[in-house]
């Protein structure tokens, strides 16, 4: 009788042969920057699917295809596309529509913080039988009751049982750096909120524009110590601005900002750093920014901005 296995399934028995060879690598596809992910020097860019959440998933497969993108990044989050406690259900179908369009489903955005979180288990299992081999977690907070060298070791060891989690379902998570008072505004907090963790099953999701708000210009620094970490990253554009709340650093389109995208794209092919690229656009969508199911603008409008953006990252990734 023909045995069939998912991916999941084949990890699973997979761990238990390497308890007995500790030295071979469970992930293959774990260090992406051995791999040829961007073929004749054009990234693989993926439409973050916030901003299409006024589509169901044949319209938002359709739209990235014809824009010109080579997959999309879906939401499995509250007020997602998907939601947490649909996603046995719901997430198939979306996958189904995007790969009917020929596009990639590679990676998702989660609500994700532990490993103990109710549907946690439910949409990695999911994900990785759908062949998703990436999702982001969710961001963490300090509290003011706790010091923060303590709360530290609190979120190292809760990301490392997370990071096991990944392990046994075959998928691999990524914590996002951004700015502000999160855990992980400062690259070197990611750097040790991932210390004990999984290097194979759990790493950074690499944002330069937070990267360049909180690190001016020192972000360089900062993306030297987590290259190795970096597994999927995240493309957007910004510029400070005085407004009536004061300074602040308002989203732009991609080239139009302060973020210093050819000295960064040198960057990351010097270090090789070849992983899933997210395009997010949170200047104004007309509502689709914040993900909004209502829009105020035309779609054919938001499309037009989308397509701007994605032909100036290549073209920012050619000159370098």
């Amino acid at each position: 009788m023909k045995m069939e296995f998912t991916r999941r399934e084949f990890i699973q028995k997979s761990s238990i042969l390497s308890a007995a060879l500790p030295f071979v690598p469970l992930f293959s596809q774990a260090n992406q920057n051995s791999q040829k992910l961007y073929p004749d020097n054009e990234l693989e860019i993926h439409i973050f699917s916030k901003h299409l959440q006024f589509l169901n998933y044949n319209e938002m497969a359709e739209a990235a295809a014809e824009m010109g993108f080579a997959g999309l990044d879906i939401t499995v989050r509250p007020n997602g596309h998907v939601l947490p406690e649909n996603a046995k259900k719901d997430l198939p179908k979306a996958v189904k529509a995007i790969k009917d369009a020929g596009l990639k489903a590679t990676t998702i955005t989660t609500a994700i913080s532990s490993a103990d979180e109710p549907y946690t288990k439910d949409i990695l299992e999911t994900a990785s039988d759908l062949g998703i081999n990436y999702y982001r977690s969710n961001w963490l907070h300090y509290s003011e009751e706790i010091s923060i060298p303590k709360a530290m070791q609190s979120f190292q060891t809760q990301i490392k049982k997370l990071s096991e989690l990944n392990k046994q379902t075959g998928i691999i998570g990524a914590y996002q750096n951004h700015s502000g008072r999160y855990v992980g505004a400062a690259i070197w907090e990611v750097w040790e909120l991932l210390k004990d963790s999984n290097p194979h099953s759990m790493g950074c999701q690499y944002d330069i524009r937070h990267a360049t708000v909180e690190g001016g210009k020192s972000w360089q620094t900062g993306l030297r110590l987590i290259a190795p970490k970096i597994k999927t990253i995240v493309l957007k554009d910004f510029k400070w601005m005085q407004t009536d709340k004061g300074w602040e650093a308002v989203n732009v389109p991609i080239g139009e900002g302060m973020v210093n995208f050819t000295e960064y794209f040198s960057l990351l092919k010097k270090y090789n750093i070849q992983v899933p690229v997210s395009l997010h656009m949170e200047y104004d969508l007309g509502g689709a920014e914040h993900g909004g199911k209502d829009i105020r603008i035309p779609k054919e409008e938001i499309f037009m901005k989308m397509k701007k953006d994605l032909n100036s990252i290549q073209a920012l990734w050619k000159s370098v």
